[in-house]
């Protein structure tokens, strides 16, 4: 039988797990913290009023992880789900076969994205998606699969104008939501992408502004994609409204690298070529951004596997995204990819295992010791 209490030395009536528990079962009493026992049935097993307790304050009979057997590990579908109650959550992936329409209108959407020779900025397909009846099929497909985060997405630079461009009105940005069935916004900051190209879209000034009015209107991600996020924009960014923010930081995809390769330029080629290591390191800018603002992080660039992923959630993301790290197995084919996800989740737990957790969210609760350049950018 599950026992949850309180440990009155330790507490400092922070009330974070009131907070967090969607069972509502702390309570505020007299001015401490008292576990709620009528509403102990109602308890999911989440874990997060341990994960957010600064003190370890909490007691739950359910999460004694001094001493686990590998085979003890709960870290399966059913659990990540759970997470999606609050702010936890994880891409899921279907094994079902594509109907030949399916792969119709995916093969049409490949045929129109930007690569190698192409000239259309990101801006252009992006309007086009939306206004373009033709497209929209291609993208709503997913409304018809139990994914159970959907994350629309426009360009921040796109929701200001650019030059005789002008902004992306909410309207659309909530067309973008709403025909893919989406849970969240997200805005990606590709400016280093947008000034490594000829037509690229460079105003930036009252930008946030704008990401506060839409943040108004919709629950929005702020995305960076391979530049990371350095502690004074996060809290920038916290400012505007934003749920989350995405690191994206330097250490995957390099889009000043994809932008060498598409530029017929020679000097947009030797910019992008300069440019191509720019940015705050992943692991860096994770904890940069869990050191200044109380947001759920989203650890992106450079995840490959589950031990990757393991090392992000110690340093403070919530989740973890990845996109070049599977592409390959995508391109092989479904069974490919399956192996490499059950790797991926494998993997994972061996990295919990070994730190003695039961859940992802207690990595953050670890001891880290950092070495080398790591170490050289950070100040624990």
């Amino acid at each position: 039988m599950r026992k949850v209490k309180i440990n009155k030395d330790n507490c400092i009536n922070c009330k974070s797990c009131i907070k967090v528990c969607p069972a509502k079962v702390f309570v505020s009493s007299d001015n401490e913290t008292i576990v709620n026992h009528h509403n102990l049935k109602y308890c999911i097993d989440c874990g997060d009023c341990k994960a957010v307790c600064p003190e370890e304050a909490v007691i739950n009979s359910n999460f004694d992880t001094r001493e686990l057997d590998n085979d003890e590990l709960n870290c399966d579908s059913k659990q990540f789900l759970s997470f999606l109650e609050k702010r936890r959550s994880i891409r899921s992936y279907r094994a079902d076969r594509l109907s030949k329409e399916e792969k119709q209108y995916l093969n049409k959407v490949a045929s129109l994205v930007p690569k190698g020779g192409h000239t259309e900025s990101v801006r252009n397909i992006e309007i086009i998606i939306i206004e373009n009846e033709e497209l929209r099929d291609t993208y709503e497909v997913i409304k018809d699969y139990d994914v159970p985060l959907v994350v629309g997405n426009i360009g921040a630079p796109q929701l200001i104008k650019q030059g005789e461009e002008e902004p992306l009105t909410i309207d659309q940005a909530k067309e973008a939501v709403d025909m893919i069935g989406g849970d969240y916004l997200g805005i990606h900051f590709n400016y280093l992408q947008e000034v490594c190209q000829p037509e690229g879209d460079l105003r930036a000034r009252n930008v946030l502004d704008a990401v506060e009015k839409i943040s108004s209107e919709l629950p929005v991600i702020a995305k960076e994609t391979g530049g990371g996020v350095s502690s004074d924009i996060a809290v920038k960014l916290e400012k505007t409204g934003v749920k989350a923010i995405d690191v994206g930081g330097m250490g995957g995809t390099s889009f000043a690298a994809v932008e060498h390769y598409r530029a017929d330029d020679e000097t947009i080629k030797e910019l992008s070529e300069n440019l191509w290591d720019w940015g705050i390191p992943t692991p860096i800018s994770i904890v940069e951004c869990n050191r200044s603002v109380s947001l759920p992080l989203i650890g992106t660039g450079g995840i490959k596997n589950g031990i990757d992923a393991a090392k992000a959630l110690s340093l403070g993301a919530d989740i973890v995204g990845m996109a070049g790290g599977i592409l390959p197995s995508l391109m092989e084919g479904k069974e490919s990819t399956i192996e490499y996800l059950e790797k991926f989740i494998y993997h994972l737990k061996a990295g919990l295992f070994l730190q003695g957790c039961k859940y992802p969210e207690e990595l953050k609760k670890q001891k880290i010791i950092l070495t080398g350049e790591l170490r050289d950018w950070i100040d624990i």
